[in-house]
């Protein structure tokens, strides 16, 4: 996984409660086994038209938004079933953060095993984002090591992480990758059995 240190970027405002997994990425399209691929139908429902055009209404096909990585949205993001292919979507498409008042549980562990930090903020901080995103494009830089959202406009929000948590995504690592780190061990103590 790509390491998360400080991701700066426009935030898309997404501004909906409950959204959940099938709407995140639909059950036709989770066919593949691959992590790739899944971000060209983020949101398939709300971004095209039946015929596969764009939806010009819809905050993703909006250009100011199109290359960015800090989706903001409403309380209880990530609910429904607990398909990993959700935060395979969003950081496909490009999302690296994901900010809301309140995440599905085990949507909000994936994001973590996944790549995407998501952080939860208080509702009134989020209604803030939302707000100031839709008025217009609004710039901010979320630092994992401070733990800190800093806005163009001078806001700045606090937030915690758990610390094994945070550490994972400060370098990159998913489960495999902090057991690869005792390969030696391993490798020693599966030596020691094998006699």
């Amino acid at each position: 996984m790509k390491p998360i240190k400080e991701v700066t970027s426009v935030i898309t405002p997404l501004d909906r409660s409950n959204v959940d997994t099938d709407q995140i990425i639909p059950k036709q399209f989770l066919k593949r086994i691959e992590r790739t691929g899944f971000g060209k139908f983020l949101f398939y429902h709300w971004r095209f038209h039946d015929d596969g055009t764009e939806k010009p209404d819809f905050v993703l096909n909006k250009p100011e938004y199109k290359h960015s990585e800090i989706l903001v949205a409403r309380e209880n993001f990530g609910c429904g079933s607990s398909r990993e292919h959700a935060p395979w979507a969003l950081g496909d498409y490009g999302f690296r953060v994901v900010i809301a008042p309140s995440f599905a549980d085990i949507f909000h562990s994936n994001c973590f095993k996944n790549g995407i930090l998501p952080i939860q903020l208080e509702e009134s901080k989020v209604e803030e984002l939302l707000q100031a995103g839709k008025e217009k494009p609004l710039q901010v830089t979320v630092n994992l090591e401070t733990e800190t959202i800093n806005t163009a406009d001078g806001n700045s929000y606090s937030f915690s992480i758990d610390p094994y948590r945070r550490q994972m995504l400060l370098n990159g690592w998913d489960e495999i990758a902090l057991t690869l780190q005792l390969e030696d061990e391993i490798t020693a103590y599966e030596k020691s059995i094998a006699k």
